[in-house]
């Protein structure tokens, strides 16, 4: 496990697995604080909650937002909330999903396209994309040039949509509406991965089109 600190983002990879539709798969996720030295939001609170808390240090944690309800994405959400008394923002639709993990605890508030979340005064815009998942969220914070992506758009693609509630025309119009018409150089920090910029993943969509059909 590793973290990094890039100034007003910093990035803890967490390392354990992904359950659905009966499989299990082994997986490192990316986990993204971002705010000032006084107050943060956390990106998807994955797999391990100490490892997350020491990145965090003695910091408000102003929300613990999740971009979608994959367990890998979930499982520790509720034990930095209740760590950091912050609440859990996830967008309604992503019910299903956020149940198989978490039954008897629901997120506190939900998160809606347009939605405006700030943290140590960086602004963090909502964008509604999904396809991955019902409910999936993306995060942009225009005054660094950032989007948070989860699994809607990786350096090389779309997120999957092989698995149940997810649909693979849903994400490419997502995609295409909310991230590709965001400044070429935004960079895009996902859920998995390594980082890629909007202008290095617009010229590929009629290819990722052509490959899911």
């Amino acid at each position: 496990m590793t973290a990094s600190n890039a100034g007003p983002v910093d990035h803890v990879v967490t390392s354990g697995t992904f359950s659905l539709d009966g499989g299990t798969w082994d997986v490192d996720n990316n986990v993204w604080i971002v705010g000032d030295e006084n107050e943060v939001i956390v990106i998807d609170a994955a797999h391990d909650a100490e490892r997350i808390a020491d990145a965090i240090g003695g910091r408000r944690v102003a929300a613990v937002v999740c971009t979608h309800a994959h367990d890998d994405h979930v499982n520790q959400a509720p034990r930095l909330a209740d760590r950091f008394n912050a609440p859990i923002l996830l967008n309604p639709a992503e019910a299903p999903l956020w149940e198989m993990t978490h039954p008897n605890r629901a997120p506190d508030r939900e998160l809606a396209d347009g939605d405006v979340l700030t943290a140590g005064g960086i602004e963090l815009r909502v964008l509604q994309t999904p396809g991955h998942s019902p409910g999936s969220s993306c995060l942009y914070a225009p005054e660094l040039g950032t989007v948070f992506t989860g699994d809607t758009l990786f350096n090389g693609g779309p997120g999957a949509t092989g698995r149940s509630f997810s649909d693979f025309d849903t994400i490419i119009e997502s995609i295409r509406e909310k991230l590709l018409t965001l400044p070429g150089d935004t960079t895009v920090r996902t859920g998995h991965g390594d980082s890629t910029t909007i202008g290095a993943e617009l010229p590929h969509l009629d290819e990722w089109i052509a490959r899911g059909h």
